[in-house]
């Protein structure tokens, strides 16, 4: 070999291999992941895998879990009329939120994401009742629904009417739920009114535009554009509203507690009577694996649902 192939030789650039590339590309995508796994783990599976544990066994919650019951818990749960009560009304407050809370959330943000004067300030007034606390809500809620018509506002402005009475309407078994719906709608539908509004801003205006030069008109528009367009952030609404439905617990405990006579148990207060009132806290945790096997099965049912070839082809 002579200097000038030596030369060559040296003077060609060192490419890495393909595959230590990628190893190193992986390790680092592991390293960033890594914290946020670790806390997951501990936060949320040790937790889960912990209540599993704990349902098997009719335990206090002090000491440690010596008293072996098997599937007794979850018998008991099955069983209880009371546990069916709060299924019950968990999937009412969702049926509500469906055809109710979601259809209205749309209808404002289709009305505050025009050009609509002072749509500002409605965005603002719309959206500030979701930033306040569940508890400060709660209590605000709980003051205006007052038996009392010198402390409730409802009774207040009921009583002016005459030959009408005050009405309990937390301590009614025929209007609790109802009255609880009021504030959860009240609560949230401003998340669901930014999500509609941030899919509306997504569509391309010139869609619009070219359907009203062919002579669409706002219903038209509406149907067959705007709506197939929402379908994604449609979906989305829909899946978070399932779920928050079948876990709302602290509006319904700091008003109700789930009375009266259990008219507004929903599961989560169901799990928490037992858990931190009655103190059986291995009841308590096998009512939180109940709630979690519901939950995963509608989630699980929902995505293969929406992941259907007609959704797909909708979207």
């Amino acid at each position: 070999m002579n200097n000038a192939s030596v030369n060559d030789h040296f003077s060609e650039p060192i490419h890495k291999p393909r595959n230590s590339r990628q190893v190193s590309k992986n390790l680092t995508i592991v390293w960033f992941l890594l914290p946020a796994f670790v806390l997951f783990c501990f936060f949320v599976v040790y937790p889960i895998l912990q209540s599993v544990y704990y349902s098997f066994f009719s335990w206090k919650g002090f000491g440690a879990a010596t008293d072996f019951v098997g599937l007794d818990n979850f018998k008991g749960i099955l069983t209880d009329t009371i546990f069916h009560k709060a299924i019950i009304n968990s999937f009412l407050i969702m049926g509500l939120s469906l055809t109710i809370q979601l259809p209205f959330s749309l209808a404002l943000a289709l009305m505050v994401g025009k050009d609509l004067p002072g749509r500002t300030v409605f965005r603002m007034i719309f959206f500030m009742p979701y930033v306040l606390s569940e508890v400060v809500v709660a209590i605000m809620w709980q003051g205006l629904y007052q038996a009392d018509p010198t402390r409730g506002l409802f009774n207040a402005i009921l009583t002016l009417i005459p030959g009408v009475e005050a009405k309990a309407w937390l301590g009614d078994t025929s209007s609790v739920l109802a009255c609880i719906f009021v504030v959860i709608t009240w609560k949230y539908f401003g998340l669901h009114m930014l999500l509609y509004m941030a899919g509306l801003q997504s569509i391309p205006p010139e869609i619009e535009e070219a359907a009203r030069i062919d002579g669409a008109n706002g219903i038209q528009l509406l149907r067959y554009i705007t709506i197939p367009l929402l379908l994604n952030t449609i979906r989305t609404s829909v899946y978070l509203s399932m779920l928050g439905s079948l876990q709302v617990f602290i509006l319904v405990w700091i008003m109700t507690k789930g009375g009266p006579v259990n008219a507004s148990e929903v599961m989560s207060t169901y799990m928490y009577r037992f858990s931190f009132v009655r103190f059986l806290y291995g009841y308590g945790c096998a009512v939180a694996i109940v709630m979690l096997l519901i939950s995963l099965v509608f989630s699980i049912g929902y995505q293969r649902v929406v992941r259907q070839p007609e959704y797909l082809g909708a979207a």
